[in-house]
């Protein structure tokens, strides 16, 4: 019986299912940064309620504690229950109109889910307490939202942009009393951001190990 398939259709097999690989690859990569990180740097996020940090930080001057109460103490920075906005919200602006998804929550009609703004993949560790008692400042990754009116992200988040902290974080530290403070700046970082290093006790030999942040 003659040959029914040419001697090099094996390879061509190969080269056709090594280009779809590829192709699959570059196609999850793609749908990684554009399906699961919709919101993109400067882009505000849209939201149930338009919540603006620059009137509640910068007008009103509540402090980010008052909101995200978990920051000091656990990984997670939380999301304020719709408790923590009738505090001020059954007093003030009882009638307007944008904030008649609050009420609804508050009165049993309905979760009120927020949109998240920075997010991290599922492989990566974050801790937001550790970062706050070594001195790293909200603005320095949530950018000066007592600026803005709406939230937007301003930081990739890549492995790139935390590594540019961890491998020389006294350019980024502040004393831990400034750490909520926006538009706060040292007339010396260097020598304050060493200074700050001993103080407490950043082991940077450890500060780009892979176990500190994929566990």
């Amino acid at each position: 019986m003659g040959q029914i398939f040419h001697q090099g259709i094996g390879l061509y097999a190969k080269l056709a299912l090594l280009g779809l690989a590829i192709v699959i690859g570059a196609a999850c990569f793609a749908w990684r940064g554009v399906v699961t990180d919709p919101h993109r740097i400067a882009e505000p996020v849209n939201q149930p309620v338009p919540f603006s940090h620059k009137h509640h930080v910068d007008d009103v001057g509540l402090d980010c504690r008052f909101c995200h109460t978990g920051v000091e103490s656990s990984a997670f920075a939380g999301i304020p229950p719709v408790s923590t906005c009738m505090t001020c919200h059954s007093q003030l602006f009882t009638d307007a109109s944008m904030l008649q998804p609050v009420r609804d929550s508050w009165n049993g009609k309905g979760e009120l889910r927020w949109n998240r703004i920075n997010q991290l993949p599922d492989f990566v560790y974050f801790n937001h307490s550790i970062h706050i008692a070594k001195g790293v400042g909200c603005e320095s990754c949530h950018g000066r939202v007592d600026q803005m009116p709406l939230t937007r992200r301003v930081a990739t988040l890549n492995m790139s942009w935390c590594l540019d902290c961890h491998r020389a974080p006294q350019n980024y530290l502040r004393p831990r009393e400034h750490v909520f403070d926006m538009g706060w700046h040292a007339e010396n970082q260097q020598q304050l951001g060493l200074d700050l290093v001993r103080k407490y006790q950043i082991n940077t030999s450890r500060m780009t190990d892979c176990s500190l942040c994929h566990r």
